[in-house]
């Protein structure tokens, strides 16, 4: 019975979030076209380009969009029940709020796996693929905001890339060395690296060619020019690449990497710390909004219909978002611990469904 009963509601939840998401997604697709309407025809970015950038952007959408179409997909599917006396039904022959709420958590699982799966193997390749290919379609390099480019610190260096093209080669390098007192040591300007991957050879390094460098000692400077230099650095291209994807889209592998290299060069990592956490409990969120859906369908009728429930349902996935990027800037500006930031959004409404659900109950 209970077999029977979890199939049946998981199919009409599936069914409800797959339109909702289909839609949610086709809505989302149209606002980035008509965001990239303003660059075609320019550097040789053509319609075709634009089309095949937003179709990558989708597994990002997809990720973005899943917990929002649970709880509306959810929201429709057991409301409209709700309306068809199917719940009253279910009750009546014993399933209690408590069952129910353990079907939903079992027709969470998916949801859950669904945004992992997404979130960690393929929404992020996907976004380093959309951006790396409007970068070769309109000729554009990948730069900081600042003008003289990237800054990076390795070690007792510092390192400033003018330049990284999409193809992840640098252009315009500096390597700044310090000894222990913070005095310069050297100064490496290259025109162009290449990174060499780890191999019989050894670990990787960069090739610099178009090199300069100046040693400085007390007594004198001196300068020479060899045919290349190779460095050796912790600094590889998919450390470099957190220029061409935002935190909030990396893969928690990616996270992780860089802020390792952040913590050891002794830079702030909280903002990167806040989107690990974030990335963590992101599978959960959807686990949430579909518990929040039930204390829904089980008031009575006559406190709204169906289409009321949905359009609540959407106020509160809007708020949720809201909330996530608010908590997100309030931990980064008040040095926030970075999983409280990350997870308070979800537990207020789990807090939210907890209440809810006592409220019908007494009713």
């Amino acid at each position: 019975m209970n077999r029977i009963l979890l199939g049946y509601i998981a199919r009409e939840i599936y069914g409800a979030t797959l339109v909702v998401l289909l839609a949610f997604l086709g809505l989302f697709a149209f606002f980035d076209f008509v965001n990239e309407l303003a660059s075609i025809g320019k550097n040789g970015y053509q319609t075709y380009h634009a089309v095949a950038y937003v179709a990558m952007l989708l597994p990002t959408r997809m990720y973005e969009l899943l917990p929002v179409a649970v709880l509306i997909g959810s929201l429709y599917a057991l409301t409209t029940l709700a309306r068809h006396s199917e719940i009253t039904v279910m009750r009546a022959s014993g399933l209690s709020t408590r069952k129910m709420l353990g079907m939903l958590c079992m027709v969470g699982i998916v949801p859950v796996a669904l945004t992992y799966v997404f979130g960690e193997y393929i929404a992020p390749p996907a976004e380093s693929a959309a951006q790396q290919w409007k970068l070769t379609a309109t000729n554009s390099a990948i730069s900081q905001q600042l003008r003289s480019g990237l800054w990076v610190k390795d070690g007792m260096r510092m390192v400033n890339v003018r330049t990284m093209q999409p193809d992840r080669t640098m252009e315009h390098v500096r390597v700044f060395t310090f000894d222990e007192a913070g005095t310069v040591q050297s100064i490496t300007e290259a025109m162009h690296g290449v990174y060499v991957p780890a191999g019989e050879e050894g670990k990787g390094h960069w090739r610099l060619t178009g090199v300069m460098r100046t040693d400085f000692s007390d007594d004198h400077t001196a300068s020479a020019s060899p045919d290349e230099v190779i460095w050796e650095s912790a600094l590889t291209p998919e450390v470099l690449s957190v220029l061409m994807v935002q935190p909030e889209r990396m893969s928690v592998t990616a996270l992780l990497a860089y802020i390792h290299h952040l913590l050891e060069n002794r830079q702030d990592a909280n903002r990167y710390e806040i989107a690990l956490w974030k990335k963590l409990t992101a599978p959960f969120a959807s686990l949430v909004m579909m518990i929040l859906a039930l204390p829904f369908a089980l008031v009575h009728e006559r406190s709204g219909g169906v289409s009321v429930k949905v359009f609540l349902g959407v106020m509160l996935g809007v708020t949720f978002y809201l909330l996530n990027g608010m908590f997100s800037s309030l931990g980064m500006i008040n040095s926030w611990p970075p999983s409280i930031a990350a997870i308070t959004p979800s537990l207020l409404f789990l807090a939210a469904a907890v209440v809810m659900l006592y409220m019908a109950e007494r009713r």
